[in-house]
């Protein structure tokens, strides 16, 4: 009886010591969130600063002299195309209309009256009642009468542009950026008067660097960010190139074009272009940056899963972009990375993997 209680016993104990192992692998499990790493061409990313600058920036000066009658506009005004902007005294101006006007109208009685004169005559020449010569005469006189009548046109029409051009008339919409005149003031030919400024589209000049000139071709889009609305990301297209580098800088001017409607958007303001060029080459792993464990010498590693435990791998990285980071050597191919719970993991440690994602973001 004292032996099988001794039995027993050591039955007991074992059971206990399987238990309590069992017990503590499951909790030598670090539940873990794995993604498995994507080969695909990875675009290259090229960030440049700028600023924003209105399509449309004009000195408007008045097409003719004259004295400030009228004021339509100041300062911060929005003004669309065609709407007057301010007007100049017209009294003299307006005085030579009425003239040319009523020349006009002494030409078209002339022309007439010698129109009829002319008819009379081919009627009694035809009844051999009137001289040829005669009528030859009349003829040429209705000629110079229509010349006249011309000439008054051309004259009341050119006044009439005369008298236009006293009114200031926005070219394009935009704001009034400065306004350089007053009521009372006298306007020269030329002279600058306002200051109008197109709100969009918007451009934004960038210097790019010589060596990306050829990547321009491999553009896949371009997003653009403005400190002004630094939360919201817009989109550009490019619009031209300057083919002429700067042999200072070794750059060239590139000109972009915001496409998004933003009217919140200031020229003058600053702002930055990502250009987003496709990679010719389709055989970079690619992993999230969360998967990536940076060391104190600079170096990176991460984890990789192989039969349900985790194994660190020293790792050489690319290019960092939207889309993730280049893993150019030491990563296995299909296998796991971990990317939730690698902070506390050790090699060769068992996990559980409570989330899968079955690839990365575009």
């Amino acid at each position: 009886m004292r032996g099988f209680k001794v039995t027993l016993c050591l039955s007991g104990m074992v059971s206990v010591i399987l238990m309590a192992s069992m017990f503590a692998s499951a909790q030598d499990r670090v539940p873990v969130s794995v993604v498995m790493p994507q080969e695909r061409a990875l675009s290259q990313q090229l960030q440049l600063s700028g600023s924003l600058t209105a399509k449309h920036n004009a000195n408007l000066s008045s097409r003719t002299a004259g004295l400030v009658a009228e004021l339509l506009v100041d300062a911060g005004a929005v003004v669309t195309q065609g709407q007057p902007l301010l007007k100049l005294d017209t009294a003299l101006a307006s005085h030579q209309l009425a003239q040319q006007s009523a020349a006009l109208n002494a030409a078209k009685v002339l022309q007439a009256e010698r129109q009829r004169l002319v008819v009379e005559a081919e009627q009694l020449t035809a009844q051999q009642l009137f001289p040829k010569t005669e009528l030859a005469l009349r003829q040429a006189a209705l000629a110079e009468a229509e010349a006249i009548y011309q000439q008054a046109q051309a004259n009341l029409q050119q006044q009439q542009e005369v008298v236009s051009r006293h009114t200031l008339t926005a070219p394009f919409s935009g704001v009034i950026a400065t306004r350089s005149t007053d009521v009372g003031e006298w306007v020269a030919l030329g002279a600058p008067v306002m200051q109008l400024v197109s709100l969009t589209p918007l451009l934004l000049d960038v210097q790019v660097p010589q060596e990306y000139y050829g990547a321009l071709s491999s553009l896949r889009r371009i997003d653009v960010q403005a400190d002004i609305l630094p939360e919201q990301k817009l989109s550009a297209r490019l619009l031209a190139t300057v083919p002429v580098g700067d042999s200072s800088s070794r750059s060239f001017l590139a000109r972009l074009e915001v496409t998004d409607e933003q009217q919140a958007l200031l020229p003058g303001t600053s702002a930055s272009a990502t250009f987003y060029f496709e990679r010719a080459q389709t055989n970079v792993l690619v992993v999230p940056p969360d998967a990536l464990l940076r060391h104190p010498d600079g170096n990176f590693s991460l984890f990789a899963i192989r039969d349900d435990k985790a194994y660190r791998h020293n790792v050489t990285i690319g290019r960092s972009t939207e889309q993730g980071v280049e893993i150019l050597t030491g990563l296995p191919r299909q296998q796991a990375v971990v990317v939730r719970g690698n902070e506390t993991l050790r090699d060769g440690q068992t996990v559980n993997i409570v989330g899968r994602n079955s690839s990365l973001g575009d």
